[in-house]
Formats: C-alpha cells, structure tokens, sequence
C-alpha cells in the first residue's frame, strides 16, 4: 500500500490520460482489496479514506468506502472522527439510505465531552441533515444553543439553520434561543446568530408558514441598530479590524436582516433611516470591504419605507459604482439599477451617461446589463438621445445582442415616436443594420405603421425601394420592403416631386421586377423572401401598366412551379392560374384596407410596461385570454383573442379559398369581395371543405337567415339556417350561438342583442376551449350597442391534433360590457345542447 503522497505524486507523475487512468484503477483495486482484509489498524483506515476523498477530488466512483468512513466515526480517536465526518459529508448525501447509520454516532458525539468533537458532528449535521435526522437531533442542537462554550454554540446556529430549512414546523422551538445569540457579545456568536434570524424571516416571507416570525424579531431592531452604529462609528479595532472596518461581516449580515425585519413596515423604516443614511455617508468606498457594506446599505434603503431623499442617496452610491474600475462592482451597481429604475426614475436618469458609456466596456457582460438598464431609461423626453446611442451600438453588437436589441428599439419607438416619420426612419434604420434579426412581430409593426399612416406610405416605399436596391442580404429588410412594395408600387412609381429628389429617382416598372427576380435568383433568397416575393409579384401584376413586365411576373410565376417547397409551389400554381381571368385577379389583388389598431394589439404590449409599474404593484405578464385557457388546462394560446387587424382576416379568407392554411406573412393578404371570392369558389369547384374565418360579417350572415338567401353568381349558396344557442341573458345583454360543422372544424357564429333601453359599450366577448383544441376568435363586429342593436362576433374551434373537430362544444367565456349599472364583467361555462 502506498501512502496518500506517493499516490498523488504517481497521478501527476501520468504524462496521459490512459497512463493516469491506470494508476487509479491500480490504486482503487488496492483500497478494495485492503478493506475487504479487515485490518484493525486505524492508520490503514485513515490511509485509505484519505485517497478515497483524492479520488473523489477527481470525480472517481467511491461508494464502495462509505461503509469505512462510518467506521472511523466509532473510533474513540478524534483524528479518525475528523476525517470519517470529512468523508461522510463528501462521500454521502441526505438522500443515502446508509446515512441512517450515522444518526447514532451523532446523537453521541452531540453529547460528548469534547469540544471539538461536538463542533465536528455539528458541522456534519448542518452539512447532511435529511428530515429523519433533522426531527430525530434538533433536541441536542437546541440544548447546545445554551451552552456557555461559544465554540459550539456559533456552530450549533448553523446547524439549526440547516434544520429549520429541512423542517419548517421545528421553526419555533429556536425562536427564543435565536433571540439570545443577537445579545451576544462575541462576534462570532452574533454573525451566526444573525444569519440563523434572517434566514428564519425570509423562510417566513417567502413561504408564508404563519408562524410570525418577522413580528417576533422586530423589537431586537433598536439594539442591531445599536450594534451597527457601534461598528460603523468605532475606531480601530485589532480583533475584528478588516482593511481599516470593524467587522465588516457583521454589518453587512445586521443590514440584511433589518431589510428583512423592516420590508413593508413603516414605523420599523422610520427606526433605521437615520442609521442606513449614516452608514451610506460614512463608510469608505475605496475599498471591496466598504463597498460591500455600500451595496447591502443601498439595498436596504431601496427594499424598506424610506423617504425620497434617502432612495436618491442609494442611487447616487449605485451610480458611483459605475465608475470603478472593477468590473464585479460595475455589474452589481448595473444589475441593480434595472430593479430601481422602476421606483426612482428620476434619480437613474441622472447617470444616464454613465450608462450609456458602459456599452462600450470590453466585459461582454457589462454591455449587456447596460443594455437592459438602457432600454428601461427611455421615456418621451429622450427617446431621440437615447435611440440614437442604441443604434450606433447596434451597429458594431455581437449578433447575441441583435434579436433583443431589435425588439427592444421596436417597443420603445412604438411607445414613445415622437413622430410618424421619425418611427418609419428608426425602424428602418434598424431594418439595414440588424434585418435578419428582426422578430416577425416587429416587422408586422412597421407594416401596420405604414399602412395605417396614407401620408407616409409614397416616403416609405421609396426609403424602403432604395434600400432593398442598396442591400439584399438583410432578410427583415427583404420581407418588409417586398411586402409594402407589392402593396403601395402606384406610390413608387408616381413621379417624384421637389421633396422626394433626395429619397429615389424616378423608379419604371422594369426596376421593380428586375430587383425582385435579382433577390430570386440570390443566395439570399430562402423559403420566407421567397414566399413574400411571389405574393408581391403577384401584386404587382394589377399594379403594374406595361404587358411586357406583367409577362415577366407571369414567367417569374410559372418558373416556381417546380420549386421544391410545397407551399411555394402551389401558391404559383394558384396565381399563375388567376392570370386567366383578369377581372378577378384585379378584384382580389386590391389594395387592403387599413387595419384597426386596438391598444392592446400594439407590439409593445405589456413588455414596456413592466419598467413603469407603481411601487408595490406585479407587472402584468399574462392576457385574459391566457388565464382562461390556464382554467381550461390549456398550454398556450392557440390563436389571439383578437385579430391582428383586418388584413389577416382577408389573409385566411384567401388561403382558405386556395384550399390551404393562412401563412403568417403580412405579402400573403389581399382584400376580396364578396363576388369575386364566390367566382374564384366557382373556378376552383366551389366549397374546397375547409371553412374560411371571412374578411366580414356578411359572409357568415346567412347562418342566422330564416329564408334561404339566392345563389350567389358562381351557385355557391350560404349555408342553411341553424337554430340558434342561447349562452347570456343579462342587464338586457343576449347573446346566442349558432353552429355549424363541416369535416375540419365547428364554425361557430356568435349574436349580440341589446335588448334593454339603455345603450352598452365596450361590449366584449373572450373564449378559451379544452387544451386538446384550438380556437380562432375574430373581432366583434362592434362593440357599441344602442338600444335594439345587434352584433356578431365569428368562432372556429378545430382538434389541437388535426383530427375531426369536437363533437359537442366547450366554450368558457368572459363578457365584458359597460351599462347603466356600471361595468360587468363575468365569466360563462356553456355547452352545446346534445
């Protein structure tokens, strides 16, 4: 047998991995061999755990010596017992079933004489202890709380904070012993009685166990503020002096529990401020160990009740911070302004500058909190500023920091533009640095923006034309400019005046296709541009005047009959086809109308919400839609509650009418009335067996006719009347469901009636299904009723897996609406009548 030195040496004496794995199994099969001889000889033993730890130390398989750690903790010998403790706590965990056998040898050595062997089993326990062991000890612990020894009794804290964890319900049997260790005069005593007291009040904060342990320590907190003004004002100190503080350890670990003990309390706020700002002034920051007592302070001040001037003092330390040259301290001063940025705005924007330097550090995380502290700061009075710093960062970012920053600089220009033209700029500034990074529902955003905005379109297709010609290979940039292209291309076209010289020249229509069939036949082009490409071409065709390039549109069409992806292929099947009756490609290719923007559709959304919260109140994280789909044990929400804006719903209409799913780009939408979509259902057979969600209410409204309507020009009749579903009757609300089924889905047409005298407004109407369907809810059709008005509102429920739809309707839904009694808000369980 070689000795723990020699083995060491041997494992390092391997110049490979196969040489050091040789030496260790030859060593592993020595130590087997000698526990399996039974040597009686303590130093044998001793010899062996200890290169059991080493191969530990290496990741090694060692179960097989935790038998022989337990016998060294029998050994009488304290140099046995010191490292079978040291071996039990590494070797084995609380979820061992051998550890049942230590709990006797704890039980004695908790007893025992021995001072040190005390603190040994005290170590152990506090390291291993399970639930068993924690019910069957913590009468020793709590006796050696008592004790006059404070070796022991500093570790018997430790140890009880161990146990309290494990066994909540044991909390109170420590409470008063706890209470003694904050009296304590030896500092040792006191920073493990400290950390014992705050533990028990964060236990009790976060899991709400109802014992009342924070109100049965808040009168200790005139003495630590005693004790902490003794520290921070006393001179130097031998014992307890680290780098010119006292005791630094104990201060920090007081601030911490006065935190705790004054969280939500005003009148216990008010007994620290005095000391919390004196601390703040007072203590040295030149160094780690005051600056580790300035932050637990600053953390303290901006968690309790303290008044304004003491949270600007905090920030103020925090901003201090940023200029240190370490760059620990600079990412906890940037971590921790992101959390009060939201409490005290004014005081952050005061170092905002400071801020903004930090996106130029070299530690790649530092950039990103600034980056996150960054985006928290904008408001209406700096967005300009601050913007235009984001975009030269953005210019020179890791692509890491792209996708986020993309979305972020959408929400904030969406929240705070100060103008129209100054949003399209920012947006397409961010589109030519960071294109392939934009999130689609960024890039729907801007294509809202600009559709919604007939003054900006002419500027924004041609800024938009001239950067698409200058660069292809931003893919955002790509899909952004094919859509708003195909969309606005008579904008493009028309001439340009005396303030358009410096946007693009005059553009012919050659160019546009010429630019289209270039990004086609690129390395750039992938499945999405290619989708946008073909849809805008297939704009273009009733945009454009010359036949000439219309025949290209047409050959570009026919070329991707044969392109590999499906979806593309047939959509140029389709098109192609449609160039055979002119009168109805030029009535679904119109220009789409407006889309509504409701508030609660923007992208901004609840994200930019969350840096403005009131102190005291959660940020909003989840819709209603998403709780009423959590009620019905749904994961995510299957589609919005709300259509995005009309274009979508024209969008489904037109794929649906192809005999296909909608695709999510905003190029694959296009407006189409009511004659023209039922001659393209004659053209293609009529009724392709897949109910499309319509552009408007008309097209369900025979659902609720009590005659049947006359043939439409294509012999595409409406559907036959159905019986209607009353779900509400209430404060002269009704509302009634018919239904109607095919093989894919349950259309579902939803009847509002005012039946009262008296107008409703905001009348709203939520659904949520079982989580193994999916549901599409389009808009109401309005949401103001006077007294006889009427409203629908469409619903299509299909199976989650693809097969055939419910056959008997679930809905839980929320109605919402305002009337003489004031706001009503309710929620409905209803089931279709068998």
């Amino acid at each position: 047998m070689s000795s723990l030195k020699q083995f060491i040496r041997n494992v390092r004496a391997a110049k490979t991995i196969a040489d050091e794995r040789a030496v260790v199994q030859k060593e592993s099969a020595a130590i087997r061999s000698s526990f399996r001889e039974e040597s009686h000889d303590s130093n044998v033993r001793r010899n062996n755990v200890a290169k059991l730890l080493y191969l530990f130390t290496l990741g090694e398989r060692t179960h097989f010596g935790q038998i022989e750690c337990l016998k060294l903790l029998a050994s009488p010998k304290f140099a046995d017992k010191r490292l079978g403790y040291l071996g039990t706590m590494l070797l084995l965990d609380e979820n061992q079933e051998v550890l049942t056998l230590v709990t006797n040898s704890l039980k004695n050595d908790l007893n025992h004489s021995n001072q040190y062997i005390v603190g040994l089993a005290l170590v152990t326990l506090g390291n291993i202890a399970s639930v068993e062991m924690s019910r069957d000890l913590f009468p020793e612990v709590e006796t050696i709380l008592s004790s006059s020894n404070p070796y022991i009794r500093r570790k018997a804290a430790l140890c009880a904070m161990r146990i309290c964890r494990k066994v909540p319900d044991l909390q109170e049997h420590f409470l008063d012993k706890a209470k003694l260790l904050l009296n304590d005069r030896n500092h040792g005593v006191l920073l493990c009685g400290l950390t014992l007291v705050t533990n028990l009040c964060e236990a009790d904060e976060a899991e709400d166990y109802e014992l009342g342990v924070i109100e049965t320590f808040r009168p200790v907190v005139p003495s630590m503020v005693k004790v902490l003004k003794s520290l921070a004002n006393s001179g130097y100190t031998p014992e307890h002096d680290v780098n010119g503080i006292a005791d630094p350890f104990v201060q920090t670990k007081i601030l911490r529990l006065l935190r705790s003990l004054a969280r939500g309390d005003p009148e216990t706020s008010e007994l620290i401020n005095d000391i919390l700002a004196q601390v703040a002034t007072n203590t040295d920051g030149s160094k780690n160990v005051g600056n580790s007592i300035l932050y637990e302070s600053v953390l303290t001040i901006l968690d309790i009740e303290a008044d304004s001037a003491l949270r600007v003092l905090g920030v103020n330390i925090l901003g201090k911070f940023l200029t240190n040259k370490d760059n620990n301290i600079r990412y906890v001063a940037l971590n921790t302004l992101v959390k009060v940025v939201a409490i005290e705005p004014a005081a952050v924007q005061r170092h905002r500058n400071t801020i903004l330097d930090c996106l130029r550090d070299p530690d790649i995380s530092i950039r990103r909190r600034a980056l996150d502290l960054s985006f928290t700061l904008i408001n209406e009075s700096n967005i300009r500023v601050l913007v235009r710093e984001l975009l030269a960062f953005l210019e020179i970012a890791d692509n890491e920091f792209k996708p986020n920053m993309t979305t972020q600089i959408g929400i904030a220009a969406d929240r705070y533009a100060p103008s129209k033209r100054w949003h399209i700029d920012t947006m397409l500034r961010v589109l030519k640095l960071a294109g392939t990074y934009v999130k689609e529902q960024i890039l729907s955003s801007f294509v809202r923006l600009i559709a919604t905005n007939p003054d900006q379109q002419t500027y924004s297709v041609k800024k938009l034309y001239a950067a698409l010609n200058d660069d292809i290979t931003q893919e955002g940039l790509t899909l952004a400019a094919t859509w708003v292209i195909g969309e606005f291309a008579d904008n493009l076209l028309r001439g340009t005046d005396a303030q358009e010289q410096d946007l693009v020249q005059n553009v012919q229509e050659s160019d546009i296709v010429d630019l289209f069939t270039n990004i086609l036949n690129s390395s750039y082009s992938g499945q999405i541009a290619t989708q946008y490409i073909i849809t805008s071409l297939m704009k273009l065709s009733s945009r454009l005047q010359d036949p000439a390039q219309i025949e290209r549109i047409r050959r570009l069409l026919q070329n991707n009959q044969t392109n590999l992806d499906v979806e593309i292929q047939q959509r140029a099947v389709e098109y192609t086809n449609l160039f055979g009756y002119d009168q109805i490609r030029r009535g679904v290719l119109e220009k789409m109308p407006p889309p509504e923007i409701r508030e609660e559709q923007r992208v901004l959304g609840e994200a930019s919400k969350k840096h403005s919260t009131p102190k005291g109140k959660k940020p909003k994280q989840i819709t209603e839609q998403d709780m009423l789909l959590d009620i019905m044990g749904g994961d995510e929400p299957s589609a919005p509650a709300n259509p995005t804006n009309g274009s979508q719903n024209n969008a489904d209409l037109l794929m649906d009418l192809f005999g296909d799913q909608p695709t999510s780009t905003p190029a694959a939408a296009a407006p189409a009335a009511r004659s023209n979509v039922d001659a393209i259902m004659g053209l293609y057979g009529g009724n392709t067996g897949a109910p499309a969600p319509a552009a408007s209410n008309d097209l369900l409204s025979g659902l609720g006719d009590t005659s049947s309507p006359p043939p439409s020009a294509a012999g595409v009749r409406s559907p036959p009347p159905m019986a209607m579903h009353q779900a509400y009757n209430k404060n002269g609300l009704q509302i009634g469901f018919q239904i109607q089924r095919n093989a894919q889905a349950v259309l579902t047409l939803a009847r509002f009636r005012n039946a009262g005298n008296a107008p409703l407004s905001n009348v709203s109407l939520s659904a949520a299904v079982p989580k193994v369907q999916k549901l599409q809810l389009q808009a109401i059709s309005t949401s103001e009723l006077g007294p006889g008005a009427e409203a629908t509102q469409q619903l299509r429920v299909v199976s989650a897996a693809g097969g055939a739809p419910p056959a008997k309707l679930r809905l839980r839904l929320k109605i919402g609406y305002s009337g003489e009694g004031g706001v009503v808000n309710e929620q409905v369980d209803w089931s279709e009548p068998v």
